[in-house]
């Protein structure tokens, strides 16, 4: 898959809003607010999710109105109209966010795209639900899974089906537990998805409640590049669950994020280059060559003989020669007394006529 489709999951910020909204279009978007405000001061990139079900079939009707049963409660509890729904996308947008959803059903992947989102979710629940995979599928829209339960062969098959329709798919590690306890996180698996699906985006979805860095410092080292929690604010005398993010806490996770990035640094692939302040500091250690004895013009280096002429020593100074020069076969070209040091000048050799070796030992040392 071309690096290109790509790019719109590479430094995602899901933030799932999911049902917080209880049904109240105000308190949507005011969370829709809260926490696009602070996104947008942080400058990521963030998608605000929904979740999409077509609440009248979803149910079975023998079910619809069950007290016992807090899915199908909390579903028909917040339940919104389209145009309620069409609101909050629009308030999305005008925050500076990616607007997105969860579709449940197949009618909801229809409103997707009636709505006019560009990308899509697919639940951990359902990495198996094939007539709702396909629907999805044949939006053509970039979807992000979640592996939650899910075995390796049904990723697996999850992976290649997309793969064979040349339609981005992102898969995020989720452990669905809610909320999460640090030993429930296995972080580890990022690894295992990275190393299993090259070529995909590899995320977190993530539930702790304990700490909104170190799992984004971690996840971040291991190569994970899209990242989703669960939004909530505190109003209207609703309990906030403990697996929820409040504004406060997603600016913490998107600092985190900002500060995994500056000390995991550049490339992976290369040796990093090292910065002239770094290399002053190194230079500073090097040890200088410096006479044991008088030395006359004409005297030859030989590396048998080399300790008995020269020891070495701190500091190292300006167009001294040091440790890291081999000198042998190199010809003394002017004299040089007691604990002197060597110095370029001295020699006739490479050295001293090689023009970037020359210039890095003149600017180099005390």
């Amino acid at each position: 898959m071309g690096k290109d489709m790509n790019t719109i999951f590479e430094n995602l910020f899901v933030l799932e809003l999911a049902n917080n909204h209880w049904g109240k279009l105000d308190r949507g978007l005011r969370i829709v607010r809260e926490h696009g405000s602070v996104a947008r001061y942080n400058g990521v990139k963030a998608a605000i999710k929904l979740q999409f079900r077509d609440v009248d079939n979803f149910i079975h009707p023998d079910f619809k109105g069950s007290e016992e049963n807090r899915y199908i409660k909390k579903t028909e509890a917040s339940r919104l109209d389209r145009e309620e729904y069409a609101r909050l996308i629009r308030a999305i947008r005008d925050v500076s966010c990616i607007p997105m959803a969860t579709p449940f059903d197949e009618k909801s992947v229809d409103l997707c795209v009636e709505l006019g989102l560009p990308l899509l979710k697919l639940a951990s629940s359902d990495t198996n639900d094939w007539p709702l995979i396909e629907r999805m599928a044949a939006t053509r829209l970039p979807v992000i899974a979640s592996s939650g339960g899910a075995t390796e062969k049904d990723l697996d098959d999850l992976v290649v089906f997309f793969e064979r329709r040349n339609i981005p798919l992102s898969i995020n590690h989720c452990v669905s537990l809610y909320p999460s306890e640090p030993h429930d996180l296995e972080i580890n698996q990022i690894d295992y998805l990275v190393r299993r699906y090259p070529g995909h985006v590899i995320g977190l979805s993530s539930h702790e409640y304990l700490d909104w860095q170190a799992s984004m410092y971690l996840s971040y080292a291991k190569g994970a590049r899209t990242w989703e929690r669960h939004i909530d604010i505190e109003a209207d005398g609703i309990a906030v669950s403990p697996y929820c993010s409040l504004p406060e806490h997603t600016d913490t996770w998107f600092k985190a994020y900002k500060m995994a990035m500056t000390m995991c640094g550049g490339s992976n692939c290369s040796r990093r280059s090292c910065s002239s302040r770094e290399i002053a500091y190194l230079d500073a250690l090097v040890r200088g060559v410096y006479a044991r004895r008088p030395l006359e013009p004409g005297y030859v280096f030989a590396s048998a003989t080399f300790s008995d002429d020269f020891y070495l020593a701190i500091p190292l100074r300006k167009g001294q020669l040091s440790c890291r020069e081999v000198i042998n076969g190199e010809v003394l070209v002017t004299g040089i007394g007691a604990d002197e040091p060597l110095m370029i000048d001295h020699i006739a050799g490479a050295c001293a006529t090689n023009p970037a070796l020359r210039r890095q030992i003149l600017n180099r040392g005390v």
